[in-house]
């Protein structure tokens, strides 16, 4: 990656790390104690090259194709069913972007883009399919009682007959993580539309970033005995956030997805900061870090560099993820 400025050099760092620390962690939790009572709400907008550019048009046109789906839902379904792989393919042969199994395709598949065929490998055709999808399974449960939107994803894991019967969400363990998992993933798509709510475990997870100031870079490095304790960049931010109990994914791209997503203007200590070549798909994220105030984060940068201070403001800078625990919880295993 691109060598950025160093901020303080690590001696120096070292002999106020504490002090720093300290005042921090008073600072994020005066922030987050103010904050307390705000909405950090998302609209149907869609974050900043949160869903590929290549998808971004179709997923916002058909993501509002009826009340109970949104561009936001509609991406975290995407995301969580292929990593927007327009080739995947399951072991269970669902196939494609939307992952689509053949007969359900056969019934459902539409002809999006209007090229007269039905292809489950165009995702002109399986977005739309997806969203017509899901509308048609909200109009089989509209009568239900409860959220609409939370009894269409439902009908989807166990089918609309399951919903009619219970009167809603059905109480299958793996229906009502399937609903959670899918509705906390969307807020990480979503376009905030006021201030989001801070992380009291982000004091804890700088502090433990901090302490591995001076550490030199290691590829793949996760910290381990094995590997001399070293890191990369998401290495690090990962053993942050697991230092405060947030499991977060192992590679930049996946932890963009972790949270919503703040302003620059309203970054706040604990942020996870991303950079990228692309800046309009978060699947080319190639670097993070984490944010500590003052246009600055903590970063493991590169080989050949050590764990230190830099600036974010970079051209390649790509954005923000504010890490909740269910946010890091909803992400797929693999995508």
């Amino acid at each position: 990656m691109t060598v950025r400025k160093t901020w303080v050099v690590v001696t120096a760092v070292a002999g106020v790390g504490l002090a720093f620390t300290s005042a921090l962690v008073v600072g994020v939790y005066m922030v987050a104690g103010n904050l307390a009572n705000g909405v950090g709400g998302g609209s149907v907008g869609l974050a900043t090259g949160a869903v590929p550019a290549a998808y971004q048009t179709l997923v916002q046109k058909w993501g509002n194709l009826c009340g109970a789906i949104n561009p936001a839902l509609l991406a975290a379904q995407l995301y969580q069913e292929s990593g927007f792989n327009p080739n995947a393919k399951s072991p269970a042969a669902a196939e494609g972007i939307a992952q689509f199994i053949p007969g359900t395709w056969a019934t459902h598949g539409i002809d999006g883009n209007g090229d007269g065929k039905r292809d489950v490998w165009d995702p002109n055709d399986a977005i739309p399919s997806a969203a017509s999808y899901d509308c048609k399974l909200a109009s089989y449960v509209k009568d239900a009682p409860g959220n609409l939107t939370e009894n269409m994803l439902a009908a989807y894991n166990a089918g609309a007959y399951a919903v009619i019967k219970y009167g809603g969400v059905p109480p299958y363990k793996e229906t009502q993580n399937y609903v959670k998992t899918i509705t906390t993933l969307a807020k990480s798509f979503a376009r905030p539309v006021s201030r989001v709510d801070p992380s009291q475990q982000a004091a804890a997870a700088i502090y433990y970033a901090q302490k591995k100031l001076g550490t030199p870079y290691l590829w793949g490095g996760n910290g381990t005995a094995d590997q001399g304790g070293r890191f990369d960049c998401s290495g690090l931010t990962k053993a942050a956030y697991e230092s405060v109990g947030v499991t977060l994914p192992r590679v930049a791209n996946d932890q963009y997805n972790a949270g919503p997503h703040p302003a620059r203007s309203e970054l706040l200590p604990g942020d996870l900061v991303f950079f990228s070549d692309d800046l309009t798909n978060s699947r080319a994220i190639r670097h993070v870090g984490i944010y500590v105030g003052g246009g600055y984060m903590i970063d493991a940068p590169r080989t050949g560099a050590v764990i230190r201070f830099d600036p974010i403001d970079t051209p390649d800078y790509f954005g923000a993820t504010r890490v909740t625990e269910d946010g890091a919880k909803a992400l797929p295993t693999t995508v």
